[in-house]
């Protein structure tokens, strides 16, 4: 057993990832790791207290990257983060990778991709080149996206559709796209050619007054 460990850990280091032991050891820190055999972390990926890190999740920094993650962000399993000379910097309290994982990565080093607290990426998408997820934004499917902008708002349970962050929905490629704050772009194919909808139009307010 001792052999076959040195030599999965040996696999790993040489493509610059921690060991079985210290990924196992993030749980000291307060990075709760489920699984740290399907876990790959790179030692220089800076993971908040609360962090929560599911079976097959990938945090990999190359050539002078940087990846960080807030306190309370959730990599659910089949999420890869790459940040290969560029940066990857995700807040407070984001979920990423339900209904299929997600992939995210700055390939280069003029390359920076912010997502904001509360954010969700969910159902197999993929962020490349610059993107801007907003406080509050959601992406939901198999998206993928370039140099996209999702402005800041509330997050999904905010009572007030037309205040949440920006939302794209549905499949296909959105490439240099802006939605504003309360706004929501659905799409199965291209997303440049869908119209941009108020959130309230696929989410009715209410209007008794109830919260």
């Amino acid at each position: 057993m001792m052999n076959d460990l040195s030599a999965l850990d040996g696999a790993r280091l040489a493509q610059g990832f921690m060991s079985v032991a210290a990924t196992l050891a993030l749980n000291e820190r307060g990075v709760t790791v489920l699984d740290p055999f399907s876990t790959l972390v790179s030692e220089a990926a800076e993971l908040a207290t609360g962090v929560i890190l599911w079976p097959g999740t990938i945090a990999q920094v190359i050539a002078g990257g940087r990846i960080e993650i807030g306190a309370g962000t959730v990599l659910l399993s089949g999420s890869r983060i790459v940040a290969r000379g560029g940066s990857v910097t995700i807040g407070k309290g984001v979920e990423i990778g339900e209904e299929g994982g997600f992939t995210i990565k700055a390939d280069a080093p003029e390359i920076a991709i912010t997502i904001g607290d509360g954010a969700r990426l969910l159902g197999g998408g993929s962020l490349a080149l610059e993107n801007y997820i907003g406080r509050g934004a959601q992406v939901l499917g198999p998206i993928r996206m370039q140099q996209c902008h999702l402005d800041d708002g509330g997050a999904y349970l905010e009572p007030d559709p037309d205040l949440r962050g920006g939302v794209l929905k549905g499949s296909g490629v959105a490439r240099g796209i802006t939605v504003a704050q309360g706004h929501v772009i659905q799409a199965f194919g291209l997303f440049s050619d869908a119209p941009v909808r108020s959130q309230s139009f696929f989410h009715p307010k209410r209007t008794d007054g109830a919260r």
